[in-house]
């Protein structure tokens, strides 16, 4: 074609101009979506700075943990990687808190920003990840914006103690990424990255154990490196499945690596629960009823709450068969459209498999699910509905300012929902207060809500929610002792010798009843029934021949009855098993009353060296004797 016709062509037919502004190219459209994930994650999460640290997990996380508290020292790194603390391994985690300490003290509010920072991270790269993947921005902003705002996602933000989620998944989602990466230029480094990422994400939380099957799932879309699909177009052949299995052993080593050392720190901090505590038959169905709720509470996020109390007794027959049918229809609708529809089979399986670890067929801690378990799997179901309602509207011709105007509503009604949520977590009365609000019979609220109350010297009030507990909870000796402890402490003598009553016939071994039967005989000796108090006092030595206060108790009330050598005899016992200011100081004055000036003298000397404060001492020895 000649010049003079091109430019009458371009005169009839003028060319497009390049596109211009923030749109004009996919980096700048890339940078301003993520840009705008990150306003709204902020925007939504901003009263979590008004928030305090509550009394769940956040003491032992952080506010009481010397280690933590110390800063981030070599010392303190040491520590991360050599604890089983809070029942756990994860030594990133442990290191992020100790930074933050380091940044902003005890302030609560540098904590909860840098997790809304590392929420807005996680939300750009589910955004870029899944572009990445599947080649579709709109719908993979659309995907990460819904989880952006997801009430379900507050537990995880907005509670200090969860950090350990935040991170593991940051480190997960950039191993996916470092996977595709992979997949699309084989080598050696990049398979080093994706291993040395799912490292640190399962240092973060061992929750990511699954991580080797999630890309499995990814394999088959939209990678589509299996036989089972056509291949993606940038892909000239398929790899077989158990090639795809022996690529990723190195992976599944790490995984059973990370779940060998989470059972044993776990069982080393007493977190699982036993097959007497709950059946296999009462796991079961309460996994196949959580599968099915957490659905619910995805697409309808109501009375969401930190603590689900766990079922006791096997659940309503016809509850588990309607879960079952609906876990087993979607299951089955998956897996007869998976080349038509494989996002549907790889976004259901994603939330079936990933939830695997936590729910509940190995039994960690008392709650039946968690709101927090949701962070990673729910990133399935956002997405096969995201591209479920894509296709529709295309294939029945909707309008895209329709579409749009009813995602923006959604978007800002899971925002309000979210806004509020966060403000329940605005310290602790306020969240478990809430909490009893939207559950039933909810002994773990009740107690956390009565040892803050406790805290803040609201002993009455305290009271009526620790009555509460014990009518909704088998309580083991030990709490029992605690909870009487706490009564009698508080002038509710008569009151705790019921709690240690229990607690001595609940008691698992001689030791613990001994405990008991000398707390009760404390308790007496409070009330001044001192037949009572020996006659436990007593009891406990049988339990226990070296019980130190049975040992002390039984001195007092031979001093008090006259009988001063019986008196030195006990006391003499309890200061040579375990020396006390206390102990010798009882003794000191037992010898003086005997008329033995110099022991007297050396005892009072011993006691004067033991004692933090002798004043206080020689007050609760007075005290004790009635003086």
């Amino acid at each position: 074609m000649s010049s003079s016709a091109t430019q009458v062509s371009a005169r009839k037919f003028p060319m497009p101009a390049a596109p211009r502004g923030l749109f004009s190219s996919g980096k700048k459209r890339n940078l301003v979506l993520s840009l705008g994930l990150i306003l709204l994650a902020v925007a939504v999460y901003y009263p979590v700075g008004e928030n305090a640290f509550i009394n769940f997990d956040d003491n032992q996380y952080l506010v009481k943990n010397l280690h933590i508290t110390s800063g981030l020292s070599w010392e303190t790194i040491k520590w991360a990687f050599t604890t089983f603390d809070a029942a756990n391994w994860h030594p990133i985690t442990w290191l992020s808190h100790a930074l933050d300490y380091q940044l902003f003290g005890l302030n609560p509010s540098g904590h909860h920003f840098v997790s809304v920072l590392i929420h807005a991270l996680n939300l750009v790269l589910l955004f870029l990840v899944l572009q990445s993947l599947t080649g579709f921005t709109w719908r993979s902003a659309a995907v990460a914006a819904l989880f952006a705002v997801h009430p379900l996602n507050v537990e995880s933000v907005a509670w200090a103690a969860e950090r350990k989620t935040l991170l593991s998944t940051a480190f997960f989602l950039l191993a996916v990424w470092a996977y595709v990466s992979y997949v699309r230029k084989p080598a050696v480094r990049r398979y080093l990255a994706v291993a040395g990422l799912f490292a640190l994400a399962l240092m973060s939380k061992p929750q990511v154990i699954t991580f080797p099957f999630a890309l499995l799932l990814l394999d088959y879309w939209p990678l589509r490196r299996t036989r089972l699909l056509p291949p993606a177009v940038n892909r000239a052949s398929s790899e077989s499945f158990a090639w795809l299995i022996v690529e990723k052993i190195p992976l599944f080593v790490l995984a059973g690596l990370s779940a060998a050392i989470t059972i044993y720190a776990q069982r080393a901090g007493n977190a699982v629960r036993t097959m007497v505590e709950y059946s296999l038959g009462l796991r079961i169905e309460n996994a196949i009823v959580s599968y099915v709720s957490y659905i619910r509470d995805i697409f309808l996020p109501r009375h969401l709450a930190p603590i689900y109390p766990h079922p006791t007794s096997l659940l309503a027959i016809w509850k588990v068969a309607f879960a079952a049918a609906i876990l087993i229809g979607i299951t089955t609708l998956a897996i007869v459209t998976r080349k038509r529809i494989p996002y549907l089979l790889v976004g259901w399986f994603w939330f079936l498999g990933v939830l695997v670890p936590m729910i509940g067929i190995v039994q960690v801690g008392l709650q039946a699910r968690a709101d927090r378990y949701m962070y990673i799997p729910m990133m399935g179901i956002l997405l096969l509905s995201i591209w479920g309602i894509a296709d529709l509207c295309e294939r029945f011709r909707v309008s895209q300012s329709f579409s749009v105007s009813v995602f923006a509503l959604i978007l800002a009604a899971l925002a309000a929902v979210t806004f509020r949520q966060v403000g329940f977590w605005r310290n602790s009365e306020t969240l478990w207060n809430y909490t009893l609000s939207v559950t039933h019979d909810n002994f773990m609220a009740e107690d956390n809500l009565a040892q803050e109350l406790a805290t803040q010297g609201r002993t009455e009030d305290a009271l009526a929610h620790f009555h509460h507990i014990l009518n909704l909870h088998d309580w083991n000796a030990s709490d029992l002792i605690a909870f009487g402890a706490y009564e009698q402490n508080h002038g509710y003598a008569a009151d705790a010798i019921k709690q240690y009553q229990r607690a001595a016939q609940n008691a698992p071994d001689a030791a613990t009843r001994a405990i008991a039967s000398s707390d009760i005989g404390s308790a007496y000796l409070d009330l001044s029934s001192l037949d009572q108090a020996e006659l436990n006092f007593e009891r406990a030595l049988q339990f226990d021949p070296n019980n130190l206060p049975a040992l002390i108790g039984t001195g007092l009330i031979a001093q008090k009855k006259g009988s001063l050598e019986t008196a030195i005899r006990q006391y003499t016992k309890a200061v040579s098993i375990k020396p006390t200011d206390l102990g010798y100081e009882l003794l000191g004055r037992a010898y003086d009353q005997s008329g033995r000036s110099a022991d007297a003298n050396a005892a009072y000397a011993q006691a004067q060296r033991l004692s933090p404060n002798l004043d206080r001492t020689r007050a609760l020895a007075s005290h004790l004797l009635g003086q």
